[in-house]
């Protein structure tokens, strides 16, 4: 994924002036579940936001109906978030979306083919629909009391290998090491990738520390090759709680009426 491009100041009439990054960049295609996400460097006050939301503009080539909506991103102390998202179940497939920030700039973007995974943790399957293509992979979630996190989720990012340690989640020395085939799909560290464990357990009992285990025999990488960053990954049967709006981009979690309670503006056409 590439670096998401990074205004020099919110040029609205407005009291503040802050810089701003887009997690989208200019000729980016993205999974049906990816909002448009906006985030600032410093806090928005309420009284500001209506006039932010204005400056953002959608345009989408299927006349989706959506909304701006005020996260609190878990990732960032000093910032804040506004996402845009459909009312309905995620962007349609092959939707082209223009966003304009103030009279000047503005980023064109495309919502690919549809893939959704669905992971039931008490059935330890996994089932992956792309585009009314349905397959089903066995893997291995959170063990009892670090269960995976339960709800819909949005692929953030992949990366082939990644190190993780378990110190940086607060569970001392109980891993550390290269893992490989990561899809990364919450803030606070969630992934799908290749672990070893999975050879055996995948399909049969969950094992790992919170994340989603995959085989080693070519399952995890051939998943990881079929996403997209955008994609959904959903996660039922968990005894964790629904992981929250701003971990990630767990927007899906909140229903249409919930999103518009966080919005300055409300409901919007975007044509």
């Amino acid at each position: 994924m590439s670096e998401p491009a990074v205004l020099a100041q919110v040029k609205v009439k407005v009291k503040v002036k802050v810089k701003v990054k887009v997690n989208i960049s200019d000729g980016q295609t993205v999974g049906v579940g990816m909002p448009i996400s906006v985030t600032f460097s410093e806090p928005v006050p309420a009284a500001e936001r209506k006039a932010v939301e204005s400056w953002l503009r959608v345009q989408t080539s299927s006349g989706t109906i959506g909304a701006w909506s005020w996260v609190k991103d878990q990732n960032r102390s000093d910032g804040e978030r506004v996402d845009c998202r459909p009312s309905s179940t995620y962007w349609q497939p092959d939707t082209k979306i223009t966003l304009g920030l103030g009279s000047h700039d503005v980023r064109h973007f495309t919502i690919g083919r549809s893939l959704v995974a669905t992971v039931d943790a008490s059935t330890h399957m996994m089932t992956v629909d792309t585009g009314g293509r349905t397959t089903r992979i066995p893997v291995t979630t959170g063990r009892p009391g670090l269960d995976t996190w339960k709800g819909t989720m949005v692929v953030m990012d992949k990366e082939s290998k990644v190190l993780m340690d378990s110190r940086t989640v607060g569970l001392g020395d109980e891993y550390r090491g290269d893992y490989y085939w990561a899809v990364h799909l919450t803030t606070s560290g969630t992934y799908v990738h290749q672990n070893p464990q999975a050879d055996t357990e995948a399909g049969h009992r969950n094992v790992t520390h919170g994340c989603v285990g995959l085989a080693t025999d070519g399952t995890a990488k051939r998943f990881y090759n079929q996403v997209s960053v955008g994609d959904v990954v959903m996660v039922t049967g968990s005894d964790k709680a629904t992981v929250a709006v701003g971990n990630g981009y767990g927007d899906w979690n909140l229903r249409w009426n919930q999103w518009l309670e966080h919005s300055a503006a409300g409901q919007t056409t975007t044509v």
